[in-house]
């Protein structure tokens, strides 16, 4: 076998380092027709002759261009031919797409060439998609995101390997410069077309490369090189950090009516950066895909929880979301509805009661003879059936509720007592309370008991009520 041309060599090396050297799974190639996608096709054509796998060439045609495009699709597919190779070409109505969707030129001929090359793949069986991006187009799109304004996942550029559905997108030219690829193409004597749109400033991309980039060479000769580094290190950052926010989200959030909860305090233990990743994750589940989550929203939101801020607040977000802080319980997703009144009746201190909405339950029995004078806690209670007035209710409360709280003097306005606990509105109409016959609130359970019906030595029968909160509300 005749050596490998040296840049092929490091693209294999590079391959077997990260792993995703074919191994005879079939690919899809992205190409377009220029050097760099053409000598990408050359490279996967070399490394398939040292270890067989199947290549699909898959090439989209924009139609922007009349017949240089078409020229470009047919020297694709004679190359193809000549090397063996299957060939996917489609004509994209990318006009029309534009005024379907409202894209601009350049965002729908990526959407639309992006679904071609995912049905080439599925057609073929294949699992990856190799693209031609190369250090230059790295060095622009970093450019580009800081001149628009970016944050860390920004500057980390164009991914080396990305999944888009059951789907890999590898680009394996991410570190190697035109320059070379040209050289390489003129070396292996590999054809290519040259994109006349690609000298046209009306696109933001070619006027980076053609007037700032070489403008502030001068000042860093070095420049692209400097920022495919910092894509480097920016990339690994954002990895890591996006990583830990996955993992604080599945301990921390809680999935609510199709929004989230999470609880202040702990929220606001997390360094700023996790804080934010945490709110731009949430935010995520609600965006459009074509959308990206404002900034504003998430600073907004960091604010709105952190410490010496009103502790109710709500605001909009967007697309039906909207953030509510209500005391320590925080909630981020749609609307929620108002919660509806309910009344169960009891009529024997037996059995349970299950409140719909949240699963928390009442549980009922009797105990005969004396038990311990007064004797509860935040989640039992217990009173003297004597005393009682059957039936009893378990009920959402109604206003004008108060308790006679048991060892203070005085009564005390239900809604009082829910504004001192910090019960968040929202739960204040799911909170159950214990009335009897009479609509006397004898128990709020969870927070404090009435005076009313208390058990004393002579009490011969008690009734005895647990609490028991659902582990998983909706």
């Amino acid at each position: 076998m005749e050596p490998h041309d040296e840049l092929c060599d490091r693209v294999m090396a590079e391959a077997k380092a990260a792993g995703w050297w074919p191994k005879g799974i079939p690919v899809v190639a992205a190409v377009s027709g220029g050097p760099d996608s053409m000598a990408l096709l050359h490279m996967l054509k070399t490394m398939a002759e040292e270890n067989p796998f199947r290549i699909v060439v898959a090439h989209a045609n924009h139609q922007f261009r009349g017949a240089e495009s078409d020229a470009e699709a047919e020297m694709v597919q004679r190359t193809a031919e000549q090397w063996g190779l299957p060939f996917e070409t489609a004509s994209l109505d990318i006009p029309a797409f534009m005024a379907e969707t409202g894209m601009n030129a350049q965002a729908a001929a990526r959407e639309k060439r992006y679904r071609f090359l995912m049905e080439a793949a599925h057609r073929h069986s294949c699992p990856f998609i190799v693209l031609g991006h190369h250090a230059g187009d790295q060095a622009e799109t970093v450019l580009m995101r800081i001149i628009r304004g970016t944050g860390v996942g920004g500057l980390s550029g164009i991914p080396f390997r990305r999944r888009e559905e059951d789907l890999e997108l590898i680009r394996p030219l991410l570190r190697i410069y035109k320059g070379e690829l040209l050289a390489y193409c003129k070396r292996n004597g590999v054809p290519y077309a040259v994109d006349s749109s690609n000298a046209d400033r009306h696109y933001f991309r070619n006027a980076v490369r053609m007037d700032l980039m070489p403008l502030l060479e001068k000042y860093n000769p070095q420049l692209q090189s400097s920022l495919v580094r910092l894509a480097d290190m920016a990339g690994a950052d954002d990895d890591y950090l996006e990583a830990e926010a996955l993992r604080i989200f599945r301990n921390l959030v809680i999935p609510t009516g199709g929004g989230f909860r999470l609880e202040r305090q702990r929220f606001c233990s997390l360094h700023v950066a996790l804080q934010r990743r945490l709110i731009k994750l949430i935010l995520s589940y609600c965006a459009n895909p074509r959308e990206t989550v404002e900034f504003r929203h998430i600073e907004d939101i960091v604010s709105a929880v952190g410490p010496n801020q009103p502790a109710v607040a709500r605001f909009d977000l967007g697309d039906g979301w909207v953030f509510n802080r209500e005391y320590d319980e925080v909630y981020i997703g749609p609307s929620l509805p108002e919660a509806n009144s309910y009344n169960y009746i009891v009529r024997e201190p037996a059995g349970e009661v299950t409140i719909e909405g949240t699963g928390d339950k009442l549980v009922f029995h009797r105990i005969e003879g004396p038990c311990p004078a007064n004797a509860g806690s935040r989640v039992d209670a217990y009173f003297d059936e004597e005393l009682l007035a059957f039936p009893l209710a378990v009920r959402s409360r109604i206003p004008g509720d108060v308790l006679l709280p048991y060892g203070l003097n005085g009564s005390k306005k239900v809604q009082d007592m829910f504004v001192d606990a910090k019960v968040p509105r929202s739960k204040r109409d799911l909170q159950p309370l214990l009335a009897d016959a009479h609509g006397q609130v004898l128990w709020i359970p969870g927070m404090r008991r009435s005076r009313h019906a208390l058990v004393s030595a002579n009490t011969e029968r008690v009734v005895h009520i647990t609490f028991i909160e659902a582990e998983n509300p909706t």
